[in-house]
């Protein structure tokens, strides 16, 4: 069977995150995305997993209505790199939370900060039968990437455990299979979601064929074992990312690679900090000019959430204006979830609502759009063609919190599949 799932979000109880992040609230945005297996985030925080058991039918299974839960958690080792754990169930995640306890406070933070290294939180992952890989593994601040050449660096004897890589909004298939220690990797693309709306839950998400929606499930898919695995990566064009280029962090003037190592990564125009973009990061890594896909790489759609495109084609500074909200719900109900209209229905199917935001849907299924990539801390931006232009801007409505070869196959366009 086919589900969708993002395998990476947080809770209330993570710093700078909504506190709208409750298990129902997240069950319910995410059945309007068309999302049916959901991250519980935080799993091993001690309040935040007293919540999940409060949803449990049993050790291993917790949903509300129609959405599943899986419960993970994010982790910041003692260099800054991050590290997406999948639990199999609520005991595991209490035996993880008692392995790592002497190691920093887990009532702090959701994400907790822990005096270990990566080898160290890959070893304890694997003897609770936990799923572990890097979080968002290019981007400058807290990557495995920022901070290690390769995944033995950071993992060293546990490299071979290693069960997945996180692209990341600045990241996709193109630019992660282009460096050769990769190849063998399943590839995640999850939201990182600090609140449960529509423009941040599931913006990025995983397409996965599994036996049945259950850890175990999820294990297989991520493994490729018995056939099963990841048969569609969803998420954001790469320049949308507000680390894509390198920048300046403090006015985002952008600098070629080699302008900056020449100015020492200081600004020439302000004197800030130059953050070296993930575009940049992955050429110094890579061992292929192109990008190199294994058999078993599905194919990665470039998607915005229906609310921002909605916005653009209308010309709105917002996506919660009446005219924006109208048309999106409108859409859902329709047609059951976000991704049901995104994915699945016809344009003519789509003739309901207003003419611009049929042909504006009908762009990005063809990725006939203009990208201004990001860098230094700010998202990039999309523009409609100019037959099509209403708005000059779209990226500027995110403000999360957080943060070819022969043997190469294209990256695919919502129109393709």
């Amino acid at each position: 069977m086919l589900i969708n799932a993002d395998l990476h979000l947080h809770s209330k109880y993570s710093m700078a995150c909504s506190q709208k992040m409750e298990l129902p609230v997240m069950a319910r945005e995410a059945a309007k995305k068309g999302i049916n297996l959901v991250a519980t985030g935080d799993c091993i925080h001690p309040r935040w997993l007293c919540e999940i058991k409060e949803y449990a039918q049993d050790d291993e299974t917790v949903a509300i209505d129609d959405t599943s839960f899986i419960l993970t958690t994010e982790i910041e080792d003692k260099n800054r790199v991050h590290h997406l754990l999948l639990v199999p169930s609520i005991s595991k995640a209490e035996e993880l939370a008692e392995k790592v306890a002497g190691y920093g406070d887990l009532a702090v933070d959701g994400r907790p900060t822990l005096k270990l290294d990566g080898g160290q939180i890959a070893e304890i992952a694997t003897d609770v039968g936990a799923l572990i890989g890097p979080c968002h593994a290019f981007t400058p601040w807290t990557a495995m990437y920022a901070y290690h050449d390769s995944l033995e660096s950071c993992y060293g004897d546990m490299t071979d455990n290693i069960a997945f890589l996180e692209l990341g909004l600045s990241a996709d298939s193109d630019y992660a299979d282009r460096i050769e220690e990769l190849q063998d990797l399943t590839f995640l693309s999850n939201s990182d979601a600090h609140s449960p709306w529509s423009n941040k839950l599931a913006r990025e998400f995983n397409r996965l064929e599994v036996p049945d929606v259950s850890f175990e499930g999820v294990e297989k898919a991520i493994l490729r074992k018995e056939g099963y695995g990841c048969a569609l990566n969803v998420g954001f064009f790469p320049q949308e990312g507000k680390y894509n280029e390198s920048a300046c962090i403090k006015c985002y003037r952008h600098y070629p690679m080699e302008e900056a190592m020449n100015l020492d990564w200081n600004c020439r125009v302000c004197g800030g900090q130059i953050k070296k973009g993930v575009a940049d990061r992955v050429n110094e890594l890579a061992n292929y000019d192109t990008p190199k896909h294994p058999s078993h790489r599905p194919d990665y759609l470039h998607l915005i959430p229906l609310a921002e495109i909605i916005m653009m084609a209308l010309g709105h500074a917002s996506i919660n204006t009446k005219g924006v909200n109208g048309a999106w719900k409108a859409l859902v109900e329709r047609f059951g979830s976000e991704t049901a209209v995104l994915l699945e229905a016809d344009i003519p199917q789509l003739d309901f609502v207003d003419p611009r935001i049929v042909r504006s849907i009908e762009a990005f299924r063809n990725e006939d759009v203009i990208l201004h990539p990001g860098g230094g801390g700010k998202y990039g931006w999309i523009e409609l063609p100019d037959n099509l232009k209403t708005s000059k801007k779209s990226g500027s409505q995110k403000t999360d919190p957080d943060d070819p070869t022969p043997e190469a196959k294209n990256q695919k366009s919502l129109f393709d599949f």
